[in-house]
């Protein structure tokens, strides 16, 4: 029942999040009316719900989860959304040339991580 719930949670938080990142005045107009409009705000929410998401994804299909992998993973997936937040409002502002790399490269230590993590996890089988 757990694993379900993790799984059905899980997937909502997806759901939402790529949602906001990828439509975010219809997320506006239809879930978040808080004035003023902010369609990198909305889509930075829509970035870290996708994180969320896959952490409760990742600890619900697991058979044996391990809470570190599921920790790096979860969140270098909310990272990388992060970073395609970046890329796809990069007319908003901001400083896109320090940004992005910064928030892929984040992304890609978290990602690398969780599965030097999950190799060295089946070297242990």
């Amino acid at each position: 029942m757990l694993r379900a719930i993790a799984i059905v949670v899980g997937l909502g938080f997806v759901a939402v999040g790529v949602w906001a990142l990828v439509d975010p005045p219809s997320f506006f107009d239809v879930l978040a009316t808080f004035e003023p409009y902010n369609q990198h705000f909305i889509q930075d929410i829509g970035a870290f719900q996708i994180g969320l998401g896959a952490v409760l994804l990742l600890a619900g299909l697991a058979s044996r989860p391990d809470a570190l992998i599921v920790a790096l993973v979860g969140v270098g997936v909310g990272a990388a959304c992060h970073a395609l937040s970046h890329v796809i409002g990069i007319e908003l502002g901001g400083s896109p040339l320090r940004d992005i790399p910064l928030f892929a490269g984040l992304a890609a230590l978290l990602l690398g991580a969780g599965l030097f993590r999950l190799r060295q996890r089946s070297g242990d089988s």
